[in-house]
């Protein structure tokens, strides 16, 4: 198998952004041109929170901001969090750098190697009289233990928020995703199944937080005239929703294709050397993210040269763990240092092409 080319119709990256039919975007983008009103939250902001939260059948009311990191620094400022918050190692680096951004200091717990979760059994011997939160992320969309989080954190009178950037659409015991903690954060990046090209959102359930999240995210505008307290521009424009809305029709078909994909994958890939995701159960996924874990890092960096000889270009997420960051005091992770070093994500997105899929099948079987 080694040094072996196999003709690819195409360069193939991990994902492909998803756009509708450019005049389903053009026809808003009209309106825009006539009103002039592009941003502070117009007609297409109210209406894509409302069709958001119809999609996802959430009890949580979604805020638009103008992307997932800001929705984290906004929500760890909302609940007014100090001193050490307990994390994941095995993140996207935006969930540790918010956390040292708003002045706080992250505490990493270890990974479940299993769901690639925090590992909930571990989090209460991290807890010290400092500590006022846990930031939880759900791994590719697989749902943290948020029963245990949830003991937890009522037991120790702790905040919790979940980092659920990959998550849109997912569904865990009946119930979206975005329903669970005090505050979850969603990213609408261009490289996520829903997307605004730039974007992200802020779910919360509780009507008084809600508020205060909103006035954080507009500069602590009361009114044109007065201010609750401070507040930054965390605002997503009408350009950005209006593309939103142009999308968010398409996406049970965009989540259907995806999951034939996944499928494809699960059924044909019989690579005894590597595993694959494990999902919770009663989680109704999303098919956000196809990840491999390798028996070793070198099996990795061989297989992954083989691809790229091939153009094709899966990507290695998450990798470094976060707790090996250069601005992070280093505490040993094993679990998921491990992990993080062998494990690669393929491509996966609606317009890959069953040739080049099943090309890629065949690459990593041999």
């Amino acid at each position: 198998m080694i040094g072996k080319t196999f003709k690819m119709s195409n360069k193939i990256n991990v994902t492909q952004t998803f756009l509708p039919p450019i005049e389903e975007y053009v026809d808003l983008l009209k309106n825009l041109w006539e009103t002039k009103h592009l941003t502070n939250r117009g007609k297409y902001a109210f209406e894509l929170e409302d069709k958001i939260k119809s999609f996802l059948n959430s009890k949580s009311e979604p805020l638009l901001v103008s992307n997932g990191t800001i929705a984290l620094q906004i929500a760890i400022k909302a609940l007014e969090l100090k001193g050490e918050i307990i994390t994941t190692p095995f993140s996207y680096v935006a969930t540790t750098s918010s956390i040292v951004w708003e002045g706080c200091k992250p505490i990493f717990v270890d990974i479940d190697p299993y769901y690639l979760t925090i590992d909930e059994s571990k989090i209460e011997a991290a807890i010290t009289d400092k500590t006022s939160a846990i930031i939880a992320t759900h791994v590719y969309g697989n749902p943290c233990n948020v029963e245990a989080i949830e003991k937890i954190a009522k037991r120790h009178d702790l905040k919790v928020i979940y980092d659920a950037a990959h998550c849109f659409g997912v569904k865990y015991k009946g119930k979206s995703i975005f329903d669970y903690g005090d505050i979850s954060t969603c990213s609408f990046h261009a490289t996520k199944i829903f997307h605004t090209g730039e974007g992200g959102a802020i779910f919360c359930n509780n009507k008084s937080l809600t508020k205060k999240i909103h006035d954080y995210h507009n500069f602590g505008h009361e009114n044109n005239l007065s201010f609750n307290g401070i507040g930054i521009n965390g605002k997503m424009s009408e350009i950005n929703a209006a593309l939103g809305l142009s999308i968010i029709g398409h996406m049970d078909a965009v989540l259907k294709k995806r999951e034939e994909i996944y499928l494809l994958y699960n059924a044909e890939i019989n690579n005894l050397e590597i595993n694959k995701i494990n999902l919770r159960k009663d989680c109704n996924w999303n098919y956000s993210y196809y990840p491999v874990i390798f028996k070793s890092e070198n099996d990795l960096l061989v297989t992954e040269k083989i691809f790229n000889e091939n153009q094709v270009f899966p990507r290695r997420y998450f990798y470094p763990s976060l707790n090996k960051l250069p601005y992070i005091d280093y505490s040993r992770m094993p679990k998921a240092e491990d992990i993080s070093k062998r494990i690669l994500c393929l491509p996966l997105y609606p317009d890959l092409k069953v040739e080049d899929q099943c090309r890629i099948i065949k690459i990593l079987n041999r």
